[in-house]
């Protein structure tokens, strides 16, 4: 990062002022609308999301979490709200949040422009739903968002020299092996079993002009908490997930990630010990299960993520009001 850039975090004070913030800020508060809009005419109820707890998502992706003492006990500032949206579906069928979320990323995350120790996330979930069924409701939701801000905020866009097109669904699907043949084929090899780093799925996204799907990772590659296949016919290995991740077009990367949930405790334990997790700190949650859940799916959309791509901007620091960036000490 620049020492120009450095500087203009550290100041945000004064970088608020100006006119291209402003804009952005204008769009955003329309994405946020719009998401809202458009999850209340599907029927979710919106909750209020936690923002401490005993523990938070561990899937995720090298990044370490915050601990702290709370009156003697051992609390964690979330990560994500995934574990909490599977114990609602025993309340409510359908629910969302606007859910904040910490994570401190590793310093070289900087160079990827898209990643923030604080951000925010539409975090969603429906009773008895599949993958497929999530899937579906995203791409509707995406192409909701986009009419609509293009709509609401074009003046704004233009100043932006921001020219969107409204994707064509059904978006195209790649299983995660074909997504891992793409990349063999850019020149890029990684190991099967791994999570996409994020220049690879940046390198993906590059060839790209819509949105496309990445389905069915590997058990290795994500947390405990998604569903594996169970096909007798052997269309599918073992230890295959239901879950995916959608990926903005033009090099702007992971836009969405979710799937289906596992909702059996013995299949809960075995996945746990499997990835070396401390039992012992997900008490409640075993509790949980074995007060009996229903199945479940869901997905999160990163906000300022879906506003760095619907504005066209360089950095992800700039799609919000207060950004935090590893390593920088802003205000």
């Amino acid at each position: 990062m620049s020492s120009d850039v450095f500087e203009s975090l550290k100041k945000r004070y004064l970088t608020l002022r100006k006119k291209e913030v402003i804009r952005v800020l204008k769009v955003q508060d329309a994405i946020v609308s719009e998401i809202r809009d458009f999850l209340k005419g599907e029927c979710f109820v919106e909750i209020l999301a936690p923002i401490i707890g005993p523990v938070t998502d561990p899937g995720i992706r090298g990044a370490k979490q915050i601990s702290f003492d709370y009156y003697g006990a051992r609390f964690k500032v979330m990560s994500s709200m995934i574990l909490y949206k599977q114990v609602m579906m025993t309340s409510l069928p359908k629910i969302f949040a606007l859910s904040p979320n910490i994570r401190l990323e590793p310093l070289e995350t900087v160079k990827t422009r898209r990643h923030l120790t604080e951000f925010r996330q539409i975090d969603l979930e429906v009773a008895h739903a599949t993958y497929k069924d999530m899937m579906e409701l995203g791409e509707r939701m995406l192409c909701h968002i986009i009419t609509k801000v293009k709509h609401r905020c074009s003046k704004e866009l233009e100043e932006q020299k921001r020219v969107l097109k409204v994707p064509q669904k059904p978006f195209k699907k790649y299983t995660y092996k074909e997504a891992l043949e793409i990349l063999k084929n850019l020149g890029i090899n990684v190991n099967f079993g791994l999570e996409i780093p994020w220049e690879a799925e940046e390198a993906l996204s590059k060839i790209h002009k819509e949105p496309f799907w990445i389905t069915d990772f590997p058990v290795e590659a994500r947390g405990f908490y998604y569903m594996e296949h169970e096909d007798n016919l052997g269309i599918l290995d073992l230890g295959i997930l239901k879950d995916f991740d959608l990926i903005y077009p033009e090099g702007f990367g992971e836009a969405v990630s979710g799937g289906e949930r596992e909702y059996r405790y013995n299949k809960i334990v075995e996945r746990m010990r499997a990835s070396e997790e401390n039992i012992s700190e997900y008490g409640w949650y075993l509790d949980m299960l074995k007060a009996g859940v229903p199945p479940s799916a869901g997905f999160g959309i990163g906000v300022e993520r879906l506003t760095r791509f619907i504005c066209g901007l360089e950095n992800i620091w700039d799609a919000v009001p207060f950004p935090k960036v590893a390593g920088v000490l802003s205000s």
